[in-house]
C-alpha cells in the first residue's frame, strides 16, 4: 500500500531537511506514531530509529534505518518489523517564494498472512495519509 502525499511550507528547505531528517520528530507530526528514538548514528545514512505505532487499532514496532540523505532534496528511510516492510521518501524542492514543497510517500508492505488483508485496508490508509498530511502541514508551519 502506497501513501503519497504533498505539503508546502514557506519554511526554507534547509530547516525543513533538518526537521524532517531527524525521525524522531514523526511523534511531532504523525497521528499514528506512538513513539520514535533514535537508537544509533549521528543522525546521517546508517542512524536508526525505533518506531512504535498503532494502526487500525493494532500496534506495531518497526526498526528505521536512514538509507540516503541528499541535503534539502531527499531523505529515505527503510523500515523492518515481524509483520511489515516500510520505505519512506521524503522529496524536498524549493517553491517560488523561498519555501518548500515535500512530496511524502511511505510505501507499507505487510508480511506474511497479513497481505491478505492489504485489499481491504484502502480506507484506513487513506485517512491515516490524510492525518499525517495535516500534522506534517501544522508542524512544517511552526518552523
Amino acid at each position: 500500500m502506497k501513501i503519497s502525499r504533498t505539503v508546502e511550507t514557506t519554511a526554507a528547505p534547509a530547516a525543513v531537511f533538518a526537521y524532517l531528517s531527524d525521525f524522531s520528530n514523526t511523534t511531532e507530526w504523525d497521528p499514528g506514531t506512538i513513539e520514535t528514538t533514535r537508537v544509533s548514528g549521528d543522525g546521517g545514512v546508517g542512524t536508526v530509529y525505533k518506531n512504535v505505532s498503532e494502526f487500525n487499532g493494532n500496534k506495531s514496532e518497526l526498526t528505521y534505518e536512514t538509507v540516503e540523505l541528499v541535503p534539502e532534496r531527499k531523505i529515505a528511510l527503510k523500515g523492518e518489523g515481524k509483520a511489515v516492510h516500510a520505505d519512506d521518501l521524503m522529496e524536498l524542492s524549493p517553491t517560488g517564494n523561498g519555501g518548500t514543497r515535500v512530496d511524502y510517500t511511505a510505501d507499507i508492505r505487510f508480511k506474511g498472512a497479513l497481505k491478505l488483508a492489504e485489499p481491504f485496508l484502502g480506507k484506513a490508509f487513506k485517512k491515516l495519509g490524510d492525518e499525517a498530511e495535516e500534522g506534517l502541514r501544522e508542524a512544517l508551519a511552526k518552523l
